[in-house]
């Protein structure tokens, strides 16, 4: 599937805060997981995943801490934070809700409630 760069771009921070809402990774654990959930349709480049991850650990929304390694180098290991907790939750509201709109517009459907 071919969702677009901009769907899957301004959806990667609830993505990444889904995936460790299930536990810790590191990036290359990370992509190889929402890979897997998604059944191969999302694929994250490093140029995608690194920035949000980036962005969300200055936010507050993960914290990463480095891991030595036995069989190579250190890997920063990132979880989920309270406060990543709470944006998840804020983000998942508002894409149910949006896409609820979304499916009563595909339909044809008005909103009961405001029609």
């Amino acid at each position: 599937m071919d969702f677009g760069r901009e769907l899957i771009k301004g959806n990667t921070p609830m993505i990444v805060l889904s995936v460790l809402n299930n536990g810790p990774q590191h990036g290359y654990g990370l992509a190889r997981e929402i890979e897997r959930l998604s059944g191969q349709a999302l694929a994250f480049k490093e140029g995608t995943l690194y920035p949000a991850l980036h962005a969300l650990e200055n936010d507050g929304m993960i914290a990463g801490d480095w891991q030595v390694s036995e069989s190579g180098p250190p890997r920063k290991i990132y979880t989920i934070t309270t406060k990543g907790l709470a944006e998840l939750e804020r983000r998942s509201r508002l894409w149910k809700d949006f896409s609820a709109v979304l499916d009563r517009v595909m339909k044809g459907e008005p909103d009961e409630q405001t029609a």
